[in-house]
């Protein structure tokens, strides 16, 4: 693949040969498939970051100070992005020589037995350090499967896509993460509402964790039941064509991509993590915004940027993948400020209407990315390209943020020292955007 812009006429689209273009209705079903798994990989991440916000610190790491337990449990949610990298390589190697279903499918069995072994965990009152020691291990093992989940799921859409609607099929997973945390959402609030705040704290948090038993068999079962990629199934099978160790080979021909490509996906990684994550702590423990609130709060800010993901995706396959990216990251980096400073109003409707605008401006961002990514890299290696510059990204735009957060507004005591954090790794993914090329017209086959 030319790490430059290719020749092609604009509103030319390369995907793969006339014998092997699927139908649309199989792509269809793919991109389906692929929602599906990665709404219930990202309702296991969004329920494990709203218990972490709301009760995993006194539960697992109680101490006399609450912000030290919020920090420790903050601490567990990086732990999942530091490992992260761990499931790219484990997941991208059998994604890029195995195969993109099979990959997929191992990678939703470990996120569905680490999520209900945190619904089943003992407390630090009942098992003493051995509870947090077991939490850490599930919490690592959730960054794993999550290593190899968002790569696979964009890439086998976008490989399944008809000519010129890349963007829009591989966007379709992309809905995932907002839907998977409208998700968590529609059954933590009601169960907050019937638990009530202590019984939520005593045991009612494990229920979302344990409900997700049956999602993932569903999960599994429509994912056992689509089709592998075509471009990997016409691929050559020779080993200089398929790599050993796809990351090495990455790092050793695309060094440049993989960190541009990390760059331009980590100011969205940031502001989303703030506004879904650390706001659920910091609103009702700092600025004393009711929990379901809150929660509600970043709830109607989710939905619409689900209602924006295809709007933007289809703009992304009309006018190419950089101008609506550059415009998202310039966008969020002036809205960065007045977003996270509303929080100081204390005010829900004004919070929900800076929330709301700020998650559509990161939909600029996020809506092409599932495409861009993958088309940096050419299809030996695309399944390990596409999941390291993505879970970078996230690991440190956004698996650090609520730390980075906690500290930041325990010095500053202001929500707008967040604005300024997010807006600077916005401007960040503005910077590396600029580097790179558009890829709309790149040979997907290649």
């Amino acid at each position: 693949m030319s790490e430059t812009t290719s020749d092609a006429a604009l509103g030319s689209v390369s995907t793969v040969s006339k014998a092997t273009a699927p139908r649309k209705s199989t792509a269809s079903r793919v991109a389906f498939a692929s929602l599906i798994g990665t709404i219930i990989e990202y309702y296991d991440f969004a329920v494990y970051g709203t218990a972490a916000a709301l009760v995993l610190g006194p539960a697992f790491f109680p101490s006399g100070n609450a912000t030290v337990s919020t920090l420790a449990a903050f601490l567990t949610v990086a732990a999942a992005f530091v490992a992260r990298p761990i499931g790219v390589v484990v997941f991208g190697a059998i994604g890029d020589r195995v195969g993109r279903k099979r990959a997929l499918f191992l990678a939703l069995l470990l996120m569905g037995v680490s999520t209900v072994g945190v619904g089943l965990l003992p407390t630090y009152e009942t098992a003493g350090l051995a509870a947090p020691v077991l939490l850490v291990a599930l919490r690592l093992l959730q960054g794993v499967s999550m290593g190899g989940e968002w790569g696979g799921a964009v890439l086998l859409a976008a490989e399944h896509a008809p000519p010129g609607r890349r963007a829009l099929f591989a966007s379709i997973p992309q809905a995932g993460p907002p839907l998977g945390f409208l998700l968590s959402s529609a059954v933590i609030l009601p169960t907050l509402a019937i638990a009530g705040k202590d019984g939520f704290a005593d045991w009612a948090w494990r229920i979302p964790f344990l409900l997700s038993t049956g999602l993932i068999a569903v999960g599994l079962w429509v994912r056992s039941r689509i089709a592998e990629s075509p471009i990997f199934e016409e691929r050559p099978t020779d080993d200089a064509a398929a790599p050993r160790f796809p990351l090495g080979a990455l790092v050793k021909k695309y060094p440049g991509r993989l960190l541009l490509g990390m760059g331009a996906a980590i100011g969205g990684a940031s502001i989303y993590y703030l506004a879904t994550v650390y706001s659920l702590s910091y609103g009702p423990t700092v600025l004393g915004i009711p929990q379901p609130t809150m929660l509600t709060i970043t709830s109607i800010a989710a939905a619409a940027d689900v209602a924006v993901i295809l709007p933007l995706a289809m703009l992304a396959d009309r006018i190419g993948r950089r101008p609506v990216m550059l415009a998202g990251a310039a966008a969020s980096a002036l809205w960065a400020l007045p977003m996270f400073g509303s929080l100081e109003t204390r005010d829900p409707v004004l919070i929900t209407g800076a929330f709301t605008i700020g998650l559509v401006l990161f939909g600029l961002m996020f809506a092409p990315m599932a495409a861009f990514l993958p088309e940096l890299f050419p299809a030996r290696m695309r399944y390990t390209g596409a999941s390291v510059t993505f879970i970078l990204a996230l690991t440190f735009g956004g698996g650090f943020a609520p730390l980075v957060a906690t500290w930041l507004t325990s010095r500053w005591e202001s929500p707008l020292v967040l604005g300024v954090y997010g807006g600077l790794l916005c401007l960040v993914s503005l910077g590396c955007l600029l580097a790179l090329p558009e890829t709309r017209d790149e040979d997907f086959s290649a």
